[in-house]
């Protein structure tokens, strides 16, 4: 069994090329050999520099480099202990992609989503112990200017700091949303772009709210009693000691009432909209052109109505 590292002066290509003999000695013992665990660690010993390497790569993106070394460490054991040397592969090509995927899941799973300025990072962390200790102080959850005052910085920086928490890891649209119904879900991509009924029903209910105010008091009983508190015709009739005809009657008439009043009083679309006499007189002088008198519609058909009389 090898007691020292190999001499990496002795190869010119990679460092590591000749590991693979300690770990066909490492697979050939036993579990419970004493010999076993100090190969391992030799083994990992030797490997280190690989997982600083990596580590050093991932440098910059507003994690420690100390704190990337050591998850680029933890997958270095998982690396060692994985690898199959039967395989007929190198050592070096197993470890490198296992190191990046822990660094990589490191970043996915425990790092912002989205970019946040560093200093908003430093207080969103320093909010929690903050929000505990005035919380046991106060008796209450505290505001956030409490918490700015706390930890001496500005209001504005605190609530920035409380929205960009949100922002720490971002949910999958493929992720199934829970529903009221147990065992049932939907995923998230599907409540995407739905247009919400309520917002036409209140846009309708703004737009004849006005009118419905100018109605007659029966017919704004009659309606509040029907479309209010969803009564039918014959409980509305039998309220108001008339027929369940003529309360048919009184809502036809005064839903199409109130339907013409609606469009009558909806704006024309822009393109139908013509401009003032005045303006348009105003615009013709500014162009140089001298506007034409306006003349009555009813005072032209009288003239053409005398020219026709003398031509009989």
């Amino acid at each position: 069994m090898p007691t020292a590292e190999p001499n990496r002066s002795d190869h010119r290509g990679d460092a590591y090329d000749h590991i693979e003999p300690w770990f066909e000695k490492l697979s050939a013992l036993a579990a419970d050999d004493p010999h076993r665990e100090p190969l391992r660690e030799q083994i990992i010993r030797t490997c280190l520099p690989l997982a600083e390497h990596i580590a050093r790569r991932f440098a910059g993106r507003g994690e420690d480099l100390a704190d990337l070394q050591q998850i680029a460490t933890v997958g270095l054991v998982l690396a060692v202990d994985r690898f199959d040397v039967t395989r007929g592969s190198t050592f070096v090509s197993f470890a490198v992609p296992t190191v990046m995927g822990e660094v990589r899941r490191h970043f996915r799973d425990h790092t912002w989503a989205v970019r946040v300025p560093r200093r908003t990072k430093e207080i969103q962390l320093s909010i929690g112990p903050a929000v505990e200790k005035l919380t046991q102080r106060l008796s209450r959850m505290p505001t956030a200017r409490e918490i700015a005052e706390e930890l001496r910085v500005d209001l504005l920086e605190v609530t920035q700091a409380l929205i960009a928490g949100n922002a720490y890891k971002a949910d999958s649209l493929d992720a199934t949303l829970r529903t009221e119904e147990a065992g049932t879900g939907v995923a998230a991509v599907d409540t995407l772009g739905a247009e919400e009924p309520c917002y036409r029903l209140l846009e309708d209910a703004m737009v004849v709210r006005p009118l419905i105010a100018k109605l007659p008091e029966r017919e704004r009983a009659v309606l509040a009693m029907r479309f209010y508190q969803h009564m039918t015709q014959n409980q509305i009739a039998e309220r108001l000691g008339v027929s369940q005809m003529q309360i048919s009657r009184i809502l036809s008439a005064t839903l199409a009432k109130l339907r013409k009043q609606a469009l009558a009083e909806s704006p024309a679309p822009p393109d139908r909209q013509r401009p003032p006499r005045a303006a348009a007189a105003r615009a013709a002088r500014a162009r140089g052109v001298e506007p034409r008198p306006v003349r009555s519609r009813s005072r032209s058909r009288d003239r053409r109505r005398e020219r026709e009389h003398s031509l009989r």
